[in-house]
């Protein structure tokens, strides 16, 4: 099954290390959460077409779920992956929260 370029990006990864992230390199790098059996060249294609911007490179990160217990039972959470998206020099930063 092909999978379109809203299946691979599932949503911005906003927590104070992204923004941070965001704000140092001048918003050209964006992390993003993605589906875990995503790659590089895919997740590079998806923002380009999303978001009408030139990507120049792409970092991922696998994380496994954490241990959760309920009484004496205990479960993982499922893992997942996360995207650093670095944007060529000159295009215009992605912005998911305007007007904040």
């Amino acid at each position: 099954m092909m999978e379109g370029p809203y299946d691979i990006l599932r949503y911005p990864h906003v927590t104070e290390k992204s923004t941070l992230r965001k704000e140092q390199s001048n918003g050209r790098v964006i992390a993003f959460q993605v589906r875990k059996s995503a790659n590089k060249q895919r997740i590079k294609e998806a923002v380009e077409q999303i978001f009408e911007v030139q990507v120049e490179k792409v970092r991922t990160a696998n994380f496994l779920g954490k241990i959760k217990r309920q009484g004496q039972s205990r479960g993982r959470r499922p893992g997942w992956k996360k995207a650093y998206v670095t944007l060529k020099p000159g295009q215009k930063s992605i912005e998911f929260f305007e007007g904040v």
